[in-house]
C-alpha cells in the first residue's frame, strides 16, 4: 500500500506539470499507468481517473483564476455541453462497453491524426497572400455539439474530456493560454460528475466499477501539486512551443493507445 501511494502521487505529480499548460489533466496518460502497473481492473480504471482529476483539478484552475485566464463564455459553454455527455459516457461505459479495446481504438482515431496536422501546422504554417486574418472562431451551436460529443467519449474513457478539447479548439486556431484554462475547468467539473455517477452506478451494478480509493487520491495529490506548477509555467513558454507541445501530446496518446489496442 505504501508502494502504491508513494508511486502514484509521483506520476500524478510529473504528468501534471507537462501537460497543465496546454489544459490536459494527465488523466489520459495516467491509465495505461493504472492499467499496467498497478493494475486497476475495467472498468473501475475509467472512474479512478475520473477520481485523479477531481482531485488534481483545483491547482491548476486556481492558478489560473488568479491570473484571469478563466474570465469569458468559453468554459461555461464547453461545461453545460460535456456534463449531460460524461453522464450518458458513464452509463454506455457500465453497460456496453465493459473492455477497454474500442474507446482506445476511438481515441487513437481522433488524437494520432489531429496531433501529426497540429504539429505539422505550427512548424509549417501555410502561408495565404494578403494581410493575415485570424480563424473564426466556431459558433455556440458548434461548441455547445462538440463538448457533448466528447463529455460522452470522456465519460467512457475517463478523461473528462479536455484532453481532448483542446487539440481540437487549438487546431480551430483558438490560442493555447484562451484554450488551456477552459479546458481544465471542464475536465474538473465533468469528472465530478462522472465519478459521481459511477458510484451511483456501483451501487446497482456488480464486479468492479468503484473506483480505487487510494489510487485515485494518491495520484490526484500529485496531480495537485503539478497542475498548479505547470499553469505557474505557462506564461512563460511562447505560443508556437505551447502548440507544439499540445500536438506532441496529442501524437503520443493516439499512436499509445494505437499500440495497445492492436496488441
Amino acid at each position: 500500500m505504501e508502494w502504491t501511494v508513494a508511486a502514484g502521487v509521483l506520476a500524478g505529480l510529473l504528468i501534471s506539470v507537462v501537460t497543465a499548460p496546454v489544459g490536459v489533466s494527465g488523466a489520459v496518460f495516467l491509465l495505461p499507468v493504472h492499467l499496467s502497473v498497478f493494475g486497476v481492473p475495467n472498468p473501475a480504471v475509467t472512474p479512478t481517473n475520473l477520481l485523479f482529476n477531481v482531485v488534481a483539478g483545483p491547482g491548476a484552475l486556481w492558478r489560473y483564476r488568479r491570473d484571469g485566464a478563466l474570465r469569458g463564455p468559453l468554459a461555461r459553454r464547453l461545461v453545460a455541453g460535456t456534463l449531460p455527455g460524461v453522464v450518458a459516457g458513464a452509463v454506455i461505459r457500465v453497460h456496453a462497453l465493459p473492455g477497454p479495446t474500442v474507446y482506445r481504438l476511438l481515441i487513437a482515431g481522433l488524437l494520432l491524426p489531429l496531433g501529426v496536422w497540429l504539429c505539422a501546422r505550427t512548424l509549417r504554417p501555410v502561408r495565404r497572400p494578403g494581410p493575415a486574418t485570424p480563424p473564426a472562431e466556431p459558433s455556440p451551436g458548434v461548441l455547445t455539439g462538440l463538448a457533448v460529443a466528447v463529455g460522452v467519449v470522456g465519460g467512457i474513457y475517463g478523461i473528462g474530456g479536455g484532453s481532448l478539447l483542446g487539440p481540437v479548439l487549438v487546431a480551430r486556431g483558438l490560442p493555447v493560454a484562451r484554450v488551456a484554462p477552459a479546458a481544465l475547468a471542464t475536465t474538473f467539473v465533468t469528472s465530478v460528475v462522472g465519478a459521481a455517477t459511477y458510484a451511483v452506478l456501483s451501487l446497482a451494478g456488480t464486479g468492479d466499477i468503484a473506483p480505487d480509493w487510494w489510487l485515485g487520491l494518491a495520484c490526484g495529490l500529485g496531480g495537485l501539486i503539478g497542475g498548479y506548477l505547470g499553469a505557474r509555467l505557462q506564461p512563460r513558454l511562447p505560443e508556437r512551443a505551447l502548440r507544439l507541445l499540445l500536438g506532441a501530446l496529442a501524437t503520443t496518446i493516439g499512436a499509445l493507445y494505437a499500440a495497445q489496442a492492436v496488441t
